[in-house]
């Protein structure tokens, strides 16, 4: 059975290389990469050499078509961290993709820096947006696309109040023309370098350091008195149970607050954000970036639910009362996804009541109090009562 076989290669070229990796690329036939990575290769490959086409996946795909034995690719570092070998598992299988792994720009990064990978988070920005690598606190490797990113990510911290970040940029780690630059955010972006390297890492420490890792403040999101306070925002949360990975539609977005909320709990949790209002729409797209997340925005629910994926968790917060927009929502879902779904006033309230009397799940009523000056003394002032109704899907209906 022909297999595939990626071979990691650092800016050191073949000289990095364990001889078992070196063995490998002199007995291929054909060998596949980059044009970066090709260029590595020296003359004792003598396979003939592809640079990958774009796009990039219909190749991925075709690899082993008509192949006379193993096929051969090189790829840059540790080819499974944001690299081409995973794409070939996900396509061909682990059981006709080998790989071995150089050392990844990541290890590199932190032995130069002296961090701990386990304190420091991994960002990719080879294909995602730049504001999606600003952090409130911590330290983070981000993978950059090009020579551009270094610039593009330190404009973004310095807009976003994290100016003082400690921004460390290395080029060509592990080769011979390996360099490294440290400046603070606000300081690259004024006077972003001309000569920065196409094969760059950064090593980011945000400052000041934020982080919470509850409920935030209401203050923390641009609102205009549209948006699920700290208090509900957090029972909504732990209703909705987030898991890594997940997609969650919340309906009637409002700020956005719940959509970050949840894009923030973990690893590749995602969100789209329905909401009507224009204005508030491009206020959800702000407070995202602010955050570093990606929340996608759409128009108005249900008409836009048609060409959305399927959601595994749905929050409605706005517009329960609207005739059918709950069914909607419940068609939508994926089977067990988990529908949230808050309510304030007496109207909406008997939709709750019907819904829970059709679907089940829990209904729950909240009532909130803060202290505030009454005079010279302090008293309770009441927030507005929420009734929230939460159900999952069954698997068979």
């Amino acid at each position: 059975m022909n297999r595939i076989v990626v071979v990691g290669i650092g800016a050191d070229g073949m000289a990095g290389l364990a001889e078992s990796a070196r063995a490998e690329l002199r007995r291929a036939t054909v060998v596949h990469g980059s044009s970066r990575q090709i260029d590595l290769l020296d003359d004792s490959v003598s396979a003939q050499r592809r640079i990958w086409p774009s796009p990039m996946l219909p190749a991925l795909s075709g690899l082993l078509d008509g192949a006379d034995g193993d096929v051969h690719v090189v790829a840059s570092g540790d080819p499974l961290l944001h690299g081409v070998a995973t794409s070939l598992i996900r396509l061909h299988g682990t059981d006709r993709v080998t790989v071995l792994p150089h050392v990844s720009s990541v290890t590199l990064a932190c032995a130069r820096l002296g961090w701990p990978a386990p304190d420091t988070e991994i960002i990719s920005l080879v294909t995602a947006a730049a504001h999606t690598a600003v952090r409130r606190g911590g330290q983070a490797i981000v993978l950059s696309r090009d020579a551009s990113t270094p610039a593009a990510l330190a404009r973004l911290l310095t807009t976003s109040g994290r100016g003082d970040s400690e921004l460390t940029v290395l080029e060509q780690l592990g080769g011979p023309a390996e360099r490294v630059r440290t400046d603070t955010a606000r300081q690259w972006a004024s006077r972003p370098p001309a000569d920065v390297d196409d094969l760059n890492v950064m090593a980011v420490r945000y400052l000041p350091d934020e982080r919470r890792f509850g409920a935030l403040p209401d203050d923390a999101f641009a609102h205009d008195g549209q948006i699920t306070k700290q208090a509900m925002r957090a029972v909504t949360l732990a209703a909705l149970a987030p898991r890594p990975g997940e997609l969650l539609w919340d309906v009637g977005s409002g700020s956005g607050s719940v959509a970050i909320e949840w894009c923030r709990t973990g690893p590749g949790c995602r969100a789209i954000a329905f909401e009507r209002n224009d204005a508030r729409r491009e206020r959800i797209a702000r407070n995202a970036a602010a955050h570093g997340v990606g929340v996608e925005t759409s128009f108005d629910a249900p008409e836009a639910f048609r060409s959305a994926p399927a959601p595994t968790a749905i929050f409605l917060g706005g517009g329960v009362s609207q005739p059918g927009l709950i069914d909607a929502c419940w068609q939508a879902l994926r089977p067990g996804g988990r529908l949230v779904v808050n309510a304030v006033t007496v109207e909406s309230e008997a939709v709750l009541a019907q819904s829970f009397s059709r679907y089940g799940g829990e209904l729950q009523r909240f009532a909130h109090y803060r202290g505030e000056a009454v005079g010279s003394f302090t008293g309770w002032r009441p927030a507005m009562p929420v009734t929230q109704w939460s159900v999952t899907k069954p698997h068979t209906i």
